[in-house]
This record gives C-alpha cells, structure tokens and sequence, in this order.
C-alpha cells in the first residue's frame, strides 16, 4: 500500500479526504466501479485567448438601490461608486441581458496600457462601450475567488465615464484586492493608465427580452 501511495504521491490522510469528498466509503465503492461520477463544476464564464465572455440581464435596479443591494449582501460600496451610483447619467435599463467580453490587462504592453488605447482595441474587435450598471451585475455574479480564478484582480466597466461631484470622471469596477468584495470607482480619463492585473468590460452585444 505504502507504494501504491508513493506513486500517486498522495498521503494517507489525502486519500482519506478524498474518500471524505466522495461521501464516505460505499460512495468511494460506487466510483471505483463507475456507478458515481465526479465533474468539475460548470463556469459562467468561458476564456478565449486573454478574452473572459460570460451574460448577464440587468433588472431594472437604480443607482440609489444598487448601493442598498450590495451592501446587503455584505459587499463594499467605495465613496467615489457611490457618487457614481447617485448620479442623474446612471441609468439602469431592464431585462436587457448584455453579451459581455473582458479584455484581461496582459493583453496590453505597460504603455499601451491607457484608457484610449484600450478602446481603440476594444473597437476593432466590435466591443461596444457598456451600459454603467454592468459593473454592478458582474460584482454581483461573481464571488471573489471567481475573478480571482478568471486571473483578475478586479474588473472594471469601460462604460462612457460619470463625473462625480467634483466634476471628475469615473468608471465602476468589481474588486476583489486587499479586503475584497467592493464596487469601486476610477478614473475615466482617457489617458488613465492601469496595471495588468485587471481585465477591462465591454458589451460584445445588447439583446432585450422587453417586447
């Protein structure tokens, strides 16, 4: 037996874990005589060369309600969102499911990393620029160790920016860094640089279920 667990390099304890996950042991028994099976569980978002697509179908809520939503969940809601949120330009729609693809960060060269030239390459794959709330709807879709999985440490919604009261520009972003699970705000300026840690939000199409 001791061999047997050399090879595999799997401990005593690790297999007995295994067993554990499996159910105990007559579960262990159905699986090694193929009557149980065991399958990853299934993504909401897929990968295609440094691009993330995955759905989702905005409901209708406002800026002032999202704020309430989340923070009800337990999530973070930054001061500069919040701004952003309340804003008359946030402007939710409902039932529009939006088809969306995230342009992760390594695709860009440290100095081509800038808001302007990111769109530029978001424009000749046909992205569009989303919808504000898209932001919100991938904070809430998605736990921490998912954009984490993704290989992201936050997501931010290249909508066209809201200016804050200062009458400087902002654009959402799903965070996931330091204490995680916030809804942030940052800089829509297009000569805004960013690191290559985050992955960039655009509407790939927009489809209304609305008749």
């Amino acid at each position: 037996m001791s061999t047997e667990f050399a090879s595999a390099k799997l401990t005593a304890g690790q297999l007995n874990a295994i067993i554990k996950k499996l159910g105990g042991h007559d579960m262990a028994l159905r699986f090694l005589r193929d009557e149980l099976s065991v399958s990853e569980p299934t993504r909401s978002w897929r990968e295609e060369d440094g691009v993330i697509y995955f759905s989702v179908t905005s409901d209708g809520t406002t800026g002032k309600d999202w704020i309430t939503r989340l923070e009800s969940k337990g999530f973070r809601v930054g001061d500069y969102a919040k701004q952003v949120l309340r804003s008359p330009d946030f402007k939710p729609t409902s039932g529009v499911t939006t088809e969306v693809a995230v342009l992760k960060g390594m695709l860009f060269g440290d100095d081509d990393r800038i808001t302007r030239k990111i769109c530029t390459e978001a424009d000749k794959r046909e992205f569009s620029k989303p919808n504000a709330e898209l932001a919100c709807l991938i904070r809430e879709k998605f736990t921490d160790k998912e954009i984490e999985a993704m290989g992201l440490t936050w997501i931010v919604a290249m909508h066209e920016p809201i200016y804050d009261s200062d009458g400087d520009p902002y654009l959402l972003s799903a965070d996931r860094g330091g204490v995680g699970r916030w809804l942030s705000a940052y800089g829509g300026r297009p000569g805004h640089g960013w690191n290559r840690d985050g992955g960039f939000a655009f509407a790939v199409s927009q489809v209304s279920s609305q008749h």
